[in-house]
């Protein structure tokens, strides 16, 4: 692989609404902000992995795990109804412009998606080098059920072949973006204020536990269940369990 400059973002604000301080709530013993880190230090990728927050005290925790935290937040970009796509404009920019830096790809991975497979980011980034038309690669959880949307005072099937009925053998699979859990995109994108790119490739994943999101009690209560079962059955696929720095 040519070297490329790689940044990884995560989004970590202070303001929750679902679930109070939800970036620093314990699972399994650590705070959400660590499982991410710990799963990029893991990945054995070259490259800068940075907390964008705007609460020092995200930032403390942050940094005990083992991230960079070389700038906090502005209140503009840390609002209830900031987007995502602005936050990751606003985090590359500025950390290009403190570390002195111009960054390649940009790999994006959030607090609240915890059930992560060993392998992601080295494996998008192995796919982008082979592809080189290709944008972006992100996880997406393949599913065979029929989708509609609600439009004109109506409803209608999201596509026209899904009016089609057969085994999910042999039906066309459909992919809901679970970016969070892992997404790679060319730094460009990011600068133009979009998260991925129109030509992209997936990962599937169809376990269950992708699906978690944790933004309240009932996400977190559940993500403990799971993984505990995870532990017993399959524990190969668990996420690696943060270590401080």
């Amino acid at each position: 692989m040519n070297k490329k400059n790689i940044i990884t973002i995560i989004p970590a604000r202070g303001g929750s609404k679902g679930l109070k301080d939800k970036n620093l709530s314990m699972f399994k013993g650590h705070p959400l902000i660590a499982w991410p880190i710990e799963y990029a230090k893991q990945s054995g990728i070259e490259m800068d992995i940075i907390v964008s927050t705007d609460s020092p005290a995200i930032a403390e925790e942050a940094k005990s795990y083992g991230a960079m935290v070389p700038f906090l937040r502005t209140p503009e970009v840390s609002a209830d109804l900031t987007t995502t796509e602005e936050t990751l404009k606003f985090s590359l920019e500025r950390a290009e412009e403190v570390l002195n830096k111009t960054y390649d790809l940009c790999c994006f991975l959030t607090c609240t998606d915890l059930f992560r497979r060993s392998g992601w980011i080295s494996e998008s980034l192995k796919m982008l080098e082979l592809n080189s038309h290709v944008e972006s690669v992100f996880v997406g959880n393949k599913t065979h059920k029929n989708f509609w949307q609600n439009q004109n005072n109506g409803f209608d099937r999201l596509a026209e072949w899904m009016k089609v009925y057969s085994n999910r053998q042999v039906r066309k699979p459909v992919y809901r973006e679970d970016t969070g859990l892992t997404c790679i995109s060319k730094a460009e994108l990011w600068r133009n204020q979009r998260r991925i790119g129109d030509n992209v490739l997936i990962i599937d994943d169809d376990r269950f536990e992708t699906a978690i999101d944790i933004h309240s009690k009932f996400d977190l209560k559940l993500a403990n269940i799971v993984f505990d079962m995870i532990l017993e059955e399959r524990p190969d696929d668990l996420p690696p369990m943060p270590v401080k720095a």
